[in-house]
């Protein structure tokens, strides 16, 4: 059996309330790392006629709508340590709350998961033209890019996720450890997402901030890396486009979150120990890079 290390560790993962945050949660605490989640309802509206029984906005939706209590109870079921606070991370303020509820609950973070990401559609095709491109995008409500759409995209999954690395390191630095692990998830896609022009930009802002903070970091023990999703199941995923997707997948079939929190554990692990700076691609080799 392999030792990952993690045996009394703690973790913090943002939108850990659903999806591939509720099965890192999990997964890190079955290896013994007491957990503390973050997590924001979200309360969105269908707009594609889907039904919750069969996937689609309304599956997805209706997971983001609900806490972290059931994530919560599942872990202390097995045996494990967790606790959570519902905060919104679009609001700088929050950062350091948030690191102070679960050194308060645990203590100081050792392993951080950056997974809480804001996500709608967007284009830079003007939007009396989108009539038909959105139905194209299976029914989500396709928008030309604003200031707004922007500016929601890059406060969660970029701003957020370059001060939560740096109020880590802070502390990290200012107690004078020596071992720390940060993963950040992004898409395989953060380079060109045609449709969702403001999330891939913004992710791949996350993957900057990254890459440079693995740069930095090192010499405090810390490594950073970046788990790149391909199609994973969190609910989104239609049949009807679950038939298209997995013909593009070697593998053969979607990812499910725990696929992805599997990766996760692995970077966070002293088998992940000599990685850092590195992007791995999660998806069944969907993409493969040269």
């Amino acid at each position: 059996m392999i030792d990952t290390g993690l045996q009394g560790k703690v973790a913090l993962v943002t939108g850990a309330n659903h999806g591939i945050g509720a099965s890192t949660a999990r997964a890190l605490a079955v290896q013994g790392a007491a957990v503390f989640l973050s997590y924001l309802r979200l309360h969105r509206h269908p707009v594609d006629g889907s039904d919750p029984s069969t996937g689609g906005q309304a599956r997805y939706f209706a997971a983001q709508a609900q806490s972290a209590d059931e994530v919560i109870e599942r872990i202390r079921h097995a045996g494990g340590r967790a606790a959570a606070l519902e905060i919104d991370l679009s609001d700088p303020a929050n950062v350091p709350v948030l690191f102070d509820r679960a050194e308060a609950a645990f203590g100081p973070v050792d392993v951080l998961v950056n997974n809480a990401a804001h996500s709608d559609s967007s284009t830079f095709v003007p939007q009396e033209r989108l009539t038909a491109e959105s139905r194209a995008a299976g029914g989500y409500r396709l928008r030309s890019i604003t200031a707004e759409i922007h500016d929601e995209h890059f406060a969660v999954n970029a701003r957020a996720v370059a001060l939560m690395m740096a109020e880590y390191a802070r502390r990290h630095v200012a107690d004078g450890r020596r071992w720390g692990r940060i993963i950040n998830i992004s898409t395989d896609a953060a380079s060109c997402f045609p449709g969702e022009i403001a999330y891939g930009a913004s992710k791949y802002a996350l993957e900057s901030y990254s890459h440079s903070a693995a740069c930095e970091l090192g010499a405090f023990g810390i490594t950073v890396n970046i788990v790149a999703p391909g199609p994973t199941q969190t609910g989104y995923i239609t049949p009807e486009a679950e038939a298209r997707l997995v013909k593009q997948i070697p593998l053969g079939r979607l990812g499910q979150p725990e696929d992805i929190a599997d990766v996760v554990v692995f970077l966070a692990s002293e088998q992940g120990r000599w990685l850092t700076g590195q992007k791995l691609y999660a998806g069944g080799g969907k993409k493969m890079p040269l």
